[in-house]
């Protein structure tokens, strides 16, 4: 089996809908794949549907931006838990209006540079999605300021621009925390990918195990091989799931459907131990 826990739809940063993916999924030859959109769960309905019609296992997920104390971004992937609960709505809920305020305040930054606008940005936002960077650099690329997302970030977006702007963010320990309340299996997503900016060091790793993380995802394109092995240990030592995954986000990014993937054996454990919600099959 060909499994793949981390995939995007246009209800966050992708570019296709949610059945979207879950047809992409299927004609990339993926026996099951996770719908992980940031902070919602809003594709899992037409998502699960396109999966029974199309013969794949849909595995409910989702991505949780949550921020150290030391300002450090962590992504936490939440897998089967209950959409309902109610201390994970409210959560998700404060960090998706921060979003949107951020996001805000962001274009109104660049729109003292660039030819850009709040409707050039929303016009990149599928009814009902988390707004967020990638939707700017959508509307900077549709500008013409620059050639693709990936430029947007590495010189406009990125956290060290003048534009950018922090928001609201849980603590990772927190998170891990509701996730398990929800009855959902928690996942530290691409935690050594020092591309994407500073990493989290043992204290961090420590609190988030404490809370009852059960999970690393060890294979993804941004983990580099040193940091793998590190991950390996760590998860051998604390007893940690191992996933691999795409960060699949359609057009938005390069990566791959498949490129990465996780072993059935993972997948059936993910599945005994959540209380929340179901694989679609």
């Amino acid at each position: 089996m060909r499994i793949d826990l981390h995939a995007h739809s246009n209800v966050s940063d992708g570019t296709e809908t949610p059945a979207g993916v879950i047809i992409s999924a299927a004609a990339a030859g993926l026996d099951a794949v996770a719908l992980t959109d940031h902070d919602s769960t809003d594709g899992w309905d037409p998502a699960a549907a396109a999966a029974r019609e199309h013969g794949i296992a849909f595995v409910p997920g989702m991505e949780i931006s949550c921020r150290t104390e030391q300002g450090i971004s962590v992504h936490l992937l939440s897998y089967l838990h209950d959409p309902h609960h109610a201390g994970l709505l409210e959560e998700i809920t404060k960090s998706k209006d921060a979003r949107l305020t951020r996001a805000e305040h962001m274009v109104t930054l660049l729109s003292e540079d660039y030819p850009l606008t709040w409707d050039d940005v929303i016009h990149h936002v599928a009814p009902g999605a988390t707004v967020g960077r990638p939707h700017i650099a959508d509307a900077l690329v549709a500008a013409g300021v620059v050639a693709d997302r990936s430029e947007a970030f590495t010189s406009i977006l990125t956290s060290h621009s003048r534009y950018f702007v922090q928001h609201y963010a849980p603590n990772p320990a927190v998170a891990v925390e509701l996730v398990r309340a929800a009855g959902g299996v928690p996942v530290f997503a691409h935690p050594v990918a020092s591309s994407r900016g500073r990493i989290v060091g043992e204290r961090t790793y420590r609190e988030m195990i404490d809370a009852g993380l059960m999970g690393l995802e060890v294979e993804h394109r941004d983990n580099p091989e040193e940091g793998r092995d590190f991950l390996r240990m760590l998860a051998a030592k604390h007893g940690l799931l191992i996933t691999g995954s795409s960060d699949y986000h359609g057009a938005g990014k390069p990566n791959l459907l498949g490129e990465n993937t996780t072993s059935p054996a993972v997948l059936a454990r993910i599945e005994e131990m959540a209380t929340g919600s179901t694989v679609v099959r």
